[in-house]
Parts: structure tokens; C-alpha cells; sequence
């Protein structure tokens, strides 16, 4: 045995510490001990013996550091096992009924003619943890609150229209109509979970892989931030989140662990279905993807529960005295389990029981057929009971529940763990028969012979059917159902909005301060106040929000146990535990997820939250864009800002945060209402609007993107006779030309707005052009509309054809047209079809860069002087002014010399 100096000293994990040891003796017996066993006994007794010392110490609450993974063994032993409540051959028949529904549903959308598919075998494999959480886990909305969220796994909705079949919720006519939206409407069925295709059905759009983890920890969070707040009571409500394994791949799976961690949500919990597939491979083929994930779950600080194997590997465990049984589940690859899931049970015992011979002594007393039937956890209803139970019960953190199954379990062998599973939709006539028997359905053969394969129902008064309707009844209601239960809100008096109409005077702040102070009105509002979320990522300073430190506070569940640096000064950092800022961080998916959560809590729990998320522009829909495709999805409502917007605006800070673009992307997204404002009047009356139809008495789902910028100007008051509605649907004369002959107009939007009323100026003073100045404060929604016209006008050609209102609102003004703004062109180009008359555009296309404001809007051509030039040669296309005076006034602006312009103001973080 080697002394203590002789050792080589190996350091694993930082274990070895500066701390000194006072006792060298008593050490070295206990090294000595572990010497011994391990040559008395083995590697692997000695191995076991320190698992219990660990364990041991625990219990002791002697702070031992967490190890990473454990053995590839459930996590719950059987002794530990709870009772099972329910009647387990009830569920099995119920369980036979919806996979067979499941899987005739999309092999019957593959029929001929129809061939619109679908996914079979995610259900398959994940049905048995879907039936445990539907029979006795997932709480429904009867009670009159928000009951659980679930959110499903994208490719098992199958599954889930099955069971509603079952229940008299869905019809066979529905479950023909899958993935038939339009064509079999009103009973079409939508591919994946839609709420806005589905509205009274499903509640969270996941199918998006990565957005269903990320969006379930962040509900969960938001639930106790409303439960803090004391907006709802949603402490009895618990997330679920079905996830699977190659899920977990994307970063925004994994991305936000530790917040989750952070907050000690014990209200969530993950069950990844690690059936060792993605759609068309191996996870990990040779490695352990339920270790990987251990390891990562555990070292973010979750809970994790394995649920490995089934009742059926009891007996070989328990009689695993020197842990052979566990090395070889330990060391044996996830490729290799994927084989033993289609070969034979004489495969299995040669190729896993069968180099040693401890193993193959084990099972010597088992026929192949047992052998082969040597099932996975996430199958056995007992197993996942005995999971999901403790993580309800788990205290202090979220919970994970890692369960292997079989990709296609219970399909026939033609489909059970095959690498091409998830692409097969059809079954044949003999899959069909085999896969009838597997669950002891009383089809008959001719029935499966003779077309398209049947649905099966038991009969709504037999026992299983009523079994069903009785757990769901003793849990609150059928899952899922989306509620809407929210009353519309009491809406501001206009007097609230009177501030900022009234200008800034001599002041100059940006358009981004100018919301601050209208938002600062807002949530003084007794009804109103108090259910703004307002959220960004690490950067309220920066967009002058810190004045909200001290009164609405930044929600921390802890509170602040801690002095702040800056506690001595007015706006000092300030953290409460019902705060009502969110302050996620540096991660834009954290807070779209938050906004997600917040815009839609007036379904969820039927209290509205009116979320203001303040960002980046550059950092929204180009970073996040599909989460804002979720937003629209789950009907939520809110309102974004694309703060520091424009290509030219943010000084000095250069490409990757000049935002030339953020408006088209906008524009892409049915659900998001996007426009790009100037002036603080303006704000005032797109604000006014957004609570109106988000929250007013005819609500609608969509939500507010309004992109503010960082350069200050002097505000103008509201004009007397505004034109309100223009300034709601996206285009108002904000300035008419008084002097100079030859008529123009120029239409601008945002911070573009200031630069056209200085050429309005120069074209009169300098050129005898008489320009009308427009601020068109949405393209987006002008051109929406112009294509709502054309779209009803080529259906109903009998009637009198209507006129899109850009058309309208330019029809009498004479042109020519052009439009600038800090976008790329293809913002205002939207619309020019519509243009009533010569249209030419300016704009910010290519990479931003750093430089002054005056030098970078010189190199686009988007300046004052540029706009003059650009009027000025569509006025020379037209002959109204001579062609001459182009060159004269290029070289009298000097446009081709960056270095010549104005540089501008400066500054303007906010």
C-alpha cells in the first residue's frame, strides 16, 4: 500500500482545497481504509462504499460539493416508490385507444390526395408520461384559476388530439381535418400546438425547438412575479415543459437554467423524453445523453430525477452485489442502446449480458423473449408516477425528469428506434395489424384491409372513457384549454397623455425619453399602474428607465441583501421582492420570453399585464424574431420599443448595433402593429391606440413595436386640429409648404422627420419648391392596409371598388414624391405602388458603421441637403426645373464629401 508521499497527486473536479489539514493521522487511516477495500474487494465495492459516504455526509448537511452525474440508474430506488393511485389496467386500455387514434390520425392525412403528414413517433415514445401527467398531475382551469401550464412537445399533438377524441372534445370529422386548417374549416386541426389557430384548444406554441424550455422557465417565473405582486394567486399553478433530447441542442434549451435555479422555482419542471433520436439520428451515438444532461441540469442547480429502466430490471439490480450490472449500463453508449431496441432478445443477452459472467448469469434464468421485453422507464406508469410526484414535492428548485424511451415504442419493429422514424407517417396494412395486436385493440382484419385504417373508441359509457372524465373532473378541468376570463381594462383619461403632447420647449431629448415620460403618466393610473411589466436586458440607463428605480423597483424574489454602490444617490439601484421591473440581464430570448409571459397573462390567469419591453433595436427582431413569432402566436399583447433605432443614429458604436432594418422585419410578423414615430405627440396618440386595442372593450391580439431613438430634438407641441387618425393609420400632412412656387412632397418618419422640415426650408428659400412635409409614422401598417383593399376589391369586383387610405390621404397633392428615413430602403418602398403620382425613396442601405451622425448620414444621402437634391431631380425628370441646377446644387452641398457635413448633435445616450 503507497504511503502518503509516495502518492501521485491527481486533482479531479477542484477537489484538493488550501485548506490545511490538522490531523495528518486520522487521514491517512481513512485513505488506508479506502486502499484496502479497494484491493479486498474491488474497484467497485469501494466505488459503492463512497457513494454512501456521500450520501451519509448529506444527510449529516455536511457541505460535500455536488457531483455532476450519478450511475445510469433511476434516481427514485423501488424501495422509495410511492403508492400508485390509479388503476393501471384502466390506464393501459386508455393508453392502447389514443396511440392507436394518434397514429391513424396522421397515416389517414397521408392518404392519397391528402398527403399533408405528420409525426407519429415522438408520441409513441412519449405517451406514457403524457397519460400519468393527464390522469393524475396537470391541473385544469375550472377552479376558477390559471390551473397548470403544460407545455407540449411539438411533434406529440397527435397524441393529444387523440385523447380529447376520447374525451368528446375533438370529433372524428376533426381528426380527418388534421393539418386541413383551411379546406376542412371550421374543423381543421392545426400540425402543432397554435393557439392562434386554435384558440379554446391549445394555450403555448412550442414546435419552434428551443422556445418551449426557454418560454416554460420564464412562465413560471412570471407566476411568481404576479403571485408577489398580488395581481394573481398562482401558487397552486405548476409548468411543465415536455422537452426531447435532441431538443436540448439548442442553446435556448439550456441557455436560461440558472435563472430558474437563481429564483428557486420549485413550480417547474422539465420531463425531457430521451428516446436517444433526433429526427433522423443519434443523439449522442457515442456517448450518454441522460449523463450529459444530469451533468449540465445538476451544475446549473436543478433538481434531477433519472427514470432509466422499468419495474422489469428490479430484480437484476437488486441481486448486483458488485455493481457489474451498473458498470455495463454505465459505460455502454446510446448507439448501442438504439441497437438493442430493434434487435432480438438472443442479441441482447450475448452482445450486453454476455462478457462476463456474473452478467450472463443473471439472466441465465430468463428466456429471450423476457430478455427482450427489458423495458425503458419513461413507459412503466408506476415509474414516471414515482417521478413526477417527487418533483411536485421537490422544495427550493426547479426539477428536471430525464426518461429514456423507445423513438416509435409500441409501432412494430419497422419503426422502433429506426434512425428514420421521425419521417415515416404511414403504416402498412401488416403494421397496422401487428401494431393492433401489440395493444389488444378488437379491430378486425378486414377492417384494416378495406381502406383507411378505422378509429377506435371504446364507448362513452364504458369504464375507461368515464375514468377519464372522473380524473380530469377531480383536477379542474380538461387540459388544454385556453380561457380568456380577463375583463377590458378602464383606459386613461386623455389629460394622462396632456404632458407630452404639450412639446419639450427649448429641451432636447430623444423620442426614447419622450415615451419615458409618457410611460412615468401612465403608471401613476390607479387601474392601470400597477399592471405594467416593464423589462430589459441590463440596459434601463441606458435608455433613461433608471428613474423607475426607486419607486416601481426591480423584482427580485430575495429582495436586496446587499448595500447598494450607489445607495446615496436619488436613482439608486434598488431590488424588492415585489418589484416591478424585470431586469433579465444581458439575454434578449430571456426577455422576449418574460414579454411572451407578461402579454399573455390575461389568458393564462386572466389578469392583463401590459409588458413594455425596451431594447437594442438592432437586438429585437433580428436576435429574437422567432420568439416574437411565438409572441403572435400565444395571442399576446404588449408593447416593444426598438430603442437607439436607426442605422445613423447610435454614434460611434458601429455595425452591429446600427439598425437600418428592424422595421422590415417587423413587417413580416401579422401580429405586431409597427410603427416609427418623431415627435412626442405622436407617441402620445400610437400609445393611446395600442391600450385601446390590446385592452379596451374589443381587444385585439396583437401587439405595439415602436422604434424610438437616442438623438435628442426639440419637441413640437401637438398642433391645434391634429390629424389623429393619420397619425394612428400611418400618414398625416405634418407640414404644408407656405412659400415657393414649384409643388413636391416629402415624406419622412422617425428622426427623418427634422431633416425633411430643414429641406422643406432650403427647397423654398434656395429653389422656389413649394414641399409639403409628411410624417408617415407606420409604412408597415399604410401598406397593411393598401393590401387588405386590393385583397377584397379582386373578390368582390362587383362592388364599388375601395381605395387604399395612403392613396387617399396623397390623392390632391401634388408631386413629385419622395420618402426618407433612417431605414434601408425597402421600409418605405412598401407603399410605393400606392403613391399617387412620381415616387422616389431614400435610405440607410448597407452596414452601419461609427461615425458622427452628420458624416454617416451624408454617406447614405439621407440628410437634409440629399433630400433637396432628391426632390429637386425628380422635379428635373418632370421639367419643372432645369437639369442643370442638379450638378449646381451637389457641388453647393458639397455630397460627395462626408467629411463636409454637419456633424450634428452629439450625445443622447437615452
Amino acid at each position: 500500500m503507497a504511503s502518503g508521499s509516495d502518492r501521485n497527486p491527481i486533482i479531479i473536479g477542484g477537489l484538493p482545497s488550501q485548506v490545511p489539514d490538522f490531523d495528518p493521522e486520522e487521514t491517512q487511516e481513512w485513505l488506508d481504509s479506502l486502499d484496502a477495500a479497494v484491493d479486498e474487494r474491488g474497484r467497485e465495492r469501494a466505488r459503492y462504499l463512497m457513494l454512501r459516504l456521500i450520501e451519509r455526509a448529506r444527510e449529516k448537511r455536511v457541505a460535500v460539493p455536488e457531483m455532476r452525474s450519478t450511475d445510469y440508474v433511476n434516481t427514485i430506488p423501488t424501495k422509495s416508490e410511492p403508492f400508485f393511485p390509479g388503476n393501471e389496467e384502466i390506464e393501459r386500455r386508455i393508453l392502447n385507444a389514443t396511440r392507436w387514434n394518434a397514429a391513424v390520425m396522421v397515416s389517414r392525412a397521408q392518404r392519397p390526395g391528402i398527403g399533408v403528414g405528420g409525426h407519429i413517433a415522438t408520441f409513441a415514445s412519449s405517451a406514457s408520461l403524457y397519460d400519468v401527467g393527464f390522469n393524475h398531475f396537470f391541473r385544469g382551469k375550472d377552479e376558477g384559476d390559471g390551473g397548470d401550464q403544460v407545455f407540449f412537445q411539438g411533434h406529440a399533438s397527435p397524441g393529444i388530439y387523440a385523447r380529447a377524441f376520447l374525451l368528446d372534445r375533438l370529433s372524428e370529422q376533426n381528426l380527418d381535418a388534421f393539418r386541413q386548417e383551411k379546406s376542412k374549416a371550421p374543423h381543421g386541426l392545426s400540425s402543432y400546438p397554435h393557439p392562434r389557430l386554435m384558440p379554446e384548444f391549445w394555450e403555448f406554441p412550442t414546435v419552434s425547438m428551443g422556445l418551449g424550455p426557454i418560454g416554460a422557465i420564464y412562465q413560471a417565473r412570471m407566476n411568481r412575479y404576479m403571485n408577489a405582486r398580488g395581481i394573481a394567486d398562482t401558487s397552486r399553478s405548476h409548468v411543465w415543459a415536455f422537452l426531447g433530447d435532441g431538443e436540448m441542442d439548442e442553446p435556448e434549451s439550456l441557455g436560461q437554467l440558472s435563472i430558474a435555479a437563481r429564483e428557486g422555482l420549485d413550480n417547474l419542471t422539465f420531463v425531457v423524453n430521451c428516446n436517444l433520436q433526433r429526427l433522423d439520428g443519434p443523439v449522442r451515438g457515442n456517448g450518454k445523453v441522460i449523463q450529459e444532461l444530469e451533468s449540465i441540469f445538476r451544475g446549473a442547480g436543478w433538481n434531477v430525477i433519472k427514470l432509466i429502466w422499468d419495474r422489469s430490471w428490479d430484480p437484476l439490480l437488486a441481486q448486483d452485489r458488485d455493481g457489474i450490472l451498473v458498470n455495463k449500463m454505465n459505460t455502454t453508449p446510446d448507439g448501442q442502446f438504439q441497437t438493442y431496441a430493434t434487435e432480438t432478445g438472443a442479441y441482447i443477452r450475448q452482445h450486453f449480458f454476455g462478457d462476463d459472467h456474473r452478467l450472463r448469469a443473471m439472466v441465465e434464468h430468463m428466456t429471450d423473449d423476457q430478455i427482450l421485453h427489458l423495458g425503458r422507464g419513461g413507459h412503466d406508469h408506476r415509474k414516471i408516477y414515482a417521478a413526477f410526484k417527487a418533483a411536485k414535492e421537490h422544495k427550493g428548485q426547479p426539477t428536471v425528469i430525464l426518461a429514456k424511451t423507445i423513438k416509435g415504442w409500441t409501432l412494430g419493429p419497422n419503426f422502433e428506434g429506426r434512425n428514420a422514424t421521425h419521417q415515416m407517417k404511414k403504416l402498412t396494412v401488416d403494421d397496422l395489424k401487428g401494431f393492433r395486436d401489440r395493444l389488444h385493440l378488437p379491430i378486425s382484419d378486414k377492417e384494416l384491409e378495406s381502406g383507411a385504417p378505422p378509429y377506435y373508441h371504446p364507448g362513452r359509457d364504458t369504464e375507461e372513457i368515464q375514468y377519464m372524465h372522473d380524473r380530469r373532473k377531480g383536477l379542474g378541468g380538461y387540459v388544454p384549454t385556453r380561457v380568456v376570463r380577463a375583463k377590458p381594462l378602464a383606459l386613461p383619461e386623455d389629460k394622462t397623455y396632456a404632458t407630452v403632447k404639450k412639446g419639450t420647449g427649448q429641451q432636447s431629448i430623444a423620442t426614447t425619453m419622450a415615451f419615458v415620460r409618457l410611460l412615468k403618466d401612465l403608471m401613476r393610473d390607479k387601474e392601470l399602474g400597477k399592471r405594467f411589466v416593464l423589462i430589459a436586458p441590463d440596459e434601463y440607463r441606458t435608455f433613461g428607465m433608471d428613474s423607475f428605480f426607486p419607486s416601481a423597483k426591480i423584482y427580485n424574489p430575495l429582495g436586496q441583501q446587499y448595500e447598494a454602490v450607489d445607495r446615496d444617490l436619488l436613482l439608486a439601484y434598488k431590488e424588492s421582492p415585489t418589484g416591478q421591473m424585470l431586469h433579465d440581464g444581458i439575454s434578449e430570448a430571456g426577455c422576449t420570453a418574460s414579454l411572451i409571459a407578461a402579454g399573455s397573462a390575461y389568458a393564462t390567469h386572466g389578469e392583463p399585464l401590459i409588458p413594455v419591453y425596451v431594447f437594442y433595436s438592432m437586438f429585437g427582431f433580428q436576435r429574437t424574431g422567432d420568439q416574437f413569432w411565438q409572441m403572435s402566436d400565444q395571442l399576446a399583447r404588449g408593447f416593444v420599443l426598438g430603442a437607439t433605432a436607426g442605422r445613423t443614429t447610435l454614434t460611434g458604436e458601429g455595425l452591429q448595433h446600427a439598425d437600418g432594418h428592424s422595421q422590415l422585419l417587423a413587417s413580416t410578423n401579422p401580429g405586431c402593429v409597427a410603427y416609427d414615430p418623431a415627435f412626442a405627440f405622436e407617441i402620445a396618440h400610437i400609445v393611446k391606440d395600442g391600450l385601446r386595442r390590446m385592452y379596451g372593450p374589443d381587444s385585439e391580439d396583437v401587439f405595439y413595436y415602436l422604434t424610438v431613438y437616442n438623438e435628442p430634438i426639440q419637441h413640437p407641441a401637438e398642433p391645434e386640429n391634429v390629424d389623429a387618425e393619420g397619425i394612428v393609420k400611418g400618414l398625416y400632412r405634418y407640414s404644408e409648404g407656405t412659400s415657393g412656387s414649384i409643388p413636391a412632397q416629402v415624406m419622412a418618419s422617425g428622426v427623418a422627420v427634422p431633416w425633411a422640415i430643414e429641406a422643406q426650408r432650403i427647397l423654398a428659400e434656395e429653389w422656389n419648391v413649394r414641399a409639403d412635409v409628411w410624417s408617415a409614422t407606420s409604412w408597415n401598417e399604410l401598406r397593411r392596409e393598401a393590401v387588405a383593399v386590393e385583397q377584397h376589391n379582386l373578390l368582390h369586383p362587383e362592388e364599388e371598388q375601395r381605395v387604399p387610405y395612403v392613396t387617399r390621404k396623397l390623392t390632391g397633392a401634388q408631386g413629385p414624391f419622395v420618402a426618407v428615413s433612417d431605414w434601408m430602403r425597402s421600409v418605405p418602398d412598401q407603399i410605393a405602388r400606392w403613391v399617387p403620382g412620381t415616387y422616389q425613396s431614400l435610405g440607410a442601405d448597407g452596414f452601419g458603421f461609427a461615425d458622427t451622425r452628420g458624416a454617416a448620414r451624408r454617406f447614405f444621402h439621407i440628410d437634409a441637403q440629399s433630400i433637396v437634391v432628391a426632390v429637386l431631380t425628380e422635379l428635373a425628370k418632370e421639367g419643372k426645373v432645369d437639369r442643370s441646377v442638379l450638378k449646381q446644387a451637389i457641388d453647393r452641398y458639397q455630397l460627395l464629401d462626408v467629411s463636409a457635413a454637419d456633424p450634428g448633435a452629439a450625445g443622447g445616450d437615452a
